[in-house]
């Protein structure tokens, strides 16, 4: 009796057509933690649009980036955010820089490629992340894993540990 039951099953089966579907579900959804839509609601307010806090800023792209180097003691401009880093080198970097317990700023470079055009002709670096500390560019994932692994990295941020404790 199985053996006739499996042989019904895999007959149905391969009556089955193997076509593909090409019917695309509508509205929003949730993928490696980023917010997806493909609906265009035209009874959104304005004031529940997505906005961009880049755009709405009257600095040029340019001005942002020194800015953000100006005012964090280690900037990474990288794929993703620390909490979820889109890439393994962004990944490496923000594991290597943990370990030293440092204020820690990032832009997502993967949300503007505007800004992400801004930062490679800023830093004259081709590749992603790009790390910036007390104002210097440092390089890329690479490089912050050679300078943990021969101690310098260490010594680069021990001024922005010891300035974070006493501002504590």
């Amino acid at each position: 009796m199985a053996r006739s039951l499996s042989h019904m099953l895999l007959k149905g089966i391969s009556g089955l057509s193997t076509a593909s579907s090409t019917r695309t579900a509508t509205g929003s959804f949730v993928q490696y933690g980023r917010r997806f839509s493909n609906t265009n609601d035209s009874d959104t307010h304005d004031d529940f649009k997505p906005t961009s806090k880049l755009d709405s800023s009257n600095l040029s792209l340019k001005d942002i980036v020194e800015q953000d180097i100006k005012e964090n003691p280690v900037m990474v401009y990288m794929k993703g955010v620390p909490d979820l880093p889109q890439c393994g080198f962004s990944s490496l970097a923000v594991r290597v820089l943990s370990l030293y317990d440092v204020p820690l700023s990032a832009r997502n470079i993967l949300e503007n490629p505007e800004l992400k055009t801004a930062v490679k002709a800023f830093s004259q670096w081709p590749t992603f992340p790009q790390i910036f500390i007390k104002g210097e560019f440092i390089g890329g994932s690479d490089i912050i894993l050679n300078l943990h692994q021969t101690g310098e990295l260490k010594e680069k941020l021990k001024d922005v540990t010891v300035n974070q404790e006493k501002s504590q």
